[in-house]
């Protein structure tokens, strides 16, 4: 979502850090450039102008003008602002209560039924037993996608179809939640194409019952700043605790994320970044401003592969690369197990210098290989699969035919095999420090 804002602070920071000494002049005109680039980002202009203020206070300062690395100070404190922009520190759930309520509000498409599974995913994932309340009976096909998500993540969900009211439908999930021994409820309010009286009056009535621990708002990132007055709306009707962004991976200027903490008074709590019931990341202010400004986010990445790969399975095969029986229906796995991170660009974007690099280099990322690749070993038999040695030239045509590929893709498939099991012969000897350089060069 931020990557036009990226490569502009980007280009701003290197142009400082370029110039060896920093004056009261380049800093304004390095600043002028920051306040023209988070305008055209979408930011909220009272929030800009506090920023630039305070860049500009902590930059003239003695410890970045006399400092011996001027640039990489000014670097600092532009990092440091945009965290305190984005919320300063991490806002975590505040789980109160047996049940402990959280109230999911927000409009009609901002993605709030499918934030409420995101959340029951994430919740179970850290050991909770979450119960889902579909209550959003202005949108009945809400309560029918709730339900399948709910069976599709294995989380209990309430049966609401034969209520007529939002409130009986939490009495009643209120009840047999204290009953179950459920720890967490989730409920899925009802939304509208905009604010009105009779939402905000219906929502009050169900915070009332509820008396939840947490109303999140959800909204969709791509709206900017309407996301923003939306949610300082439902704010001061019925008051929030936090907030989740949608739509997180999409290409909208990202004016919401930098604006709402300052403009509303809640922190974002989460954010989405994908379709999948799996794609919701907890917000870190410091990661995002790290990301934002081409440092990358090294701790979300290794957060987001320790709950993706599957340590059985990863010990699995390390114990195959020592003894190179590596096959393609390993190689699979692995794809497959990749996949569970999220897309190739959301994933490279945070490393550090990927921005730059991506730039520089005209980078492409091409989503549809790795579906191509699983296509082309599904069409193996299970045989080939092994014993990639017995694939002739009619084999690999039967094989291209059977996947919808060309003949060149199961030869470039074969070829990058062979080079990896070359790379593990040459490794094999060297001791734990190089298979485990092996290994994490692969992952």
């Amino acid at each position: 979502m931020l990557e036009s804002l990226s490569d502009k602070f980007r280009k701003i920071l290197k142009d400082v850090r370029g110039q060896g000494s920093l004056s009261e002049a380049n800093i304004q005109e390095a600043l002028k450039e920051v306040r023209l680039a988070l305008l055209e980002a979408d930011v909220n202009f009272a929030v800009v102008k506090d920023f630039v203020a305070s860049v500009k206070e902590k930059a003239m300062g003695k410890e970045v003008l006399e400092s011996l690395s001027p640039g990489q100070q000014f670097t600092k404190v532009v990092h440091e602002e945009l965290t305190t922009l984005l919320g300063g520190e991490d806002s975590a759930l505040e789980l109160k209560g047996r049940p402990s309520v959280v109230m999911l509000v927000g409009l009609q498409g901002s993605g709030k039924t499918t934030t409420t599974a995101k959340l029951a995913l994430h919740l179970k994932s850290k050991g909770r037993n979450p119960y889902i309340v579909p209550a959003d009976l202005f949108r009945l096909a809400a309560v029918l996608q709730l339900k399948k998500l709910a069976a599709e993540i294995k989380v209990d969900c309430f049966d609401s179809e034969n209520y007529k009211s939002p409130l009986d439908i939490c009495k009643e999930a209120l009840r047999i939640a204290s009953i179950k021994g459920y720890d967490i409820l989730l409920v899925d309010t009802t939304g509208r194409l905009h604010i009105d009286g009779v939402l905000m009056d219906e929502l009050k009535a169900l915070k009332d019952i509820l008396k939840p621990a947490e109303v999140l708002f959800v909204a969709d990132s791509m709206t900017g700043q309407d996301a923003v007055n939306t949610a300082k709306g439902f704010n001061d009707s019925v008051g929030i605790t936090g907030v989740v962004l949608t739509k997180f991976d999409g290409d909208a200027r990202g004016g919401a994320a930098l604006s709402m903490r300052m403009t509303t008074g809640k922190p974002i709590k989460f954010i989405g970044t994908g379709e999948k019931v799996d794609c919701l990341e907890v917000f870190h202010p410091a990661r995002l401003a790290g990301r934002i400004l081409d440092m990358g986010d090294v701790l979300t990445l290794i957060e987001k592969a320790q709950t993706a790969f599957d340590e059985k399975q990863t010990k699995e095969l390390q114990q195959k690369f020592k003894k190179d029986t590596f096959t393609l229906d390993d190689f699979k796995a692995q794809l497959q197990q990749i996949k569970k991170l999220g897309s190739i660009e959301s994933i490279l974007s945070m490393v550090p210098g990927f921005s730059a690099m991506k730039q520089a280099k005209d980078v492409k990322i091409d989503e549809k290989e790795i579906a191509r690749v699983e296509a082309i070993i599904n069409s193996m038999t299970g045989k080939e699969r092994r014993e990639p040695a017995i694939l002739n030239a009619s084999r690999r045509q039967r094989i291209a035919r059977g996947s919808g590929t060309k003949v060149q893709d199961v030869n470039k498939l074969i070829n990058q095999y062979q080079d990896m099991r070359k790379m593990m012969k040459k490794l094999k000897n060297a001791g734990p420090r190089g298979m485990k350089g092996l290994f994490q060069k692969w992952m």
